[in-house]
């Protein structure tokens, strides 16, 4: 998951797409795809390398398939029962936030941001939707204060 050489299945292809100016650098795919992922709280990415090549499995954020498709057709996707508690569950970005402030009450956004590797306003927003949750509370002033993990 570290830098590593590009190496295209068909490089004559890829050299096209390049000069094309739809590959922006080289072997950077991984890395951008990653970031994106923990952008928008989507899952840790599943890397299968036993073929013959690279395939990555992404997997589905519930809370995106209700805003995407509406809690009835988000049931009838994932073949389980959806609704409320879908709401409640956590991203992988929340759920880290929460460990960080479980060991250290007085992080700072800025430093959670780092931490996690989402910017800060994302870390805002998932601290929003803690404190909406009832999960997560702030103690005394934002500078000063402290966070407490109710859950």
């Amino acid at each position: 998951m570290g830098k590593h050489p590009s190496c295209p299945f068909n490089p004559l292809l890829a050299n096209a797409f390049f000069r094309a100016g739809y590959i922006e650098s080289w072997g950077r795919g991984i890395e951008k795809i990653s970031h994106e992922c923990r952008e928008h709280g989507i899952g840790a990415l599943l890397y299968d390398y036993s073929m013959s090549g690279l395939m990555l499995t992404f997997q589905a954020n519930p809370q995106h398939l209700i805003s995407a498709l509406g809690p009835e057709d988000a049931r009838r996707v994932l073949g389980e029962k959806v609704g409320e508690k879908v709401g409640e569950s956590l991203t992988p970005s929340q759920k880290r936030i929460l460990l960080l402030l479980r060991q250290n009450t007085r992080l700072s956004a800025l430093e959670l941001a780092e931490e996690v590797g989402i910017s800060s306003r994302k870390i805002e927003q998932n601290i929003a939707r803690l404190k909406e949750s009832g999960i997560l509370r702030r103690i005394g002033p934002a500078k000063g204060g402290y966070w407490e993990v109710l859950k």
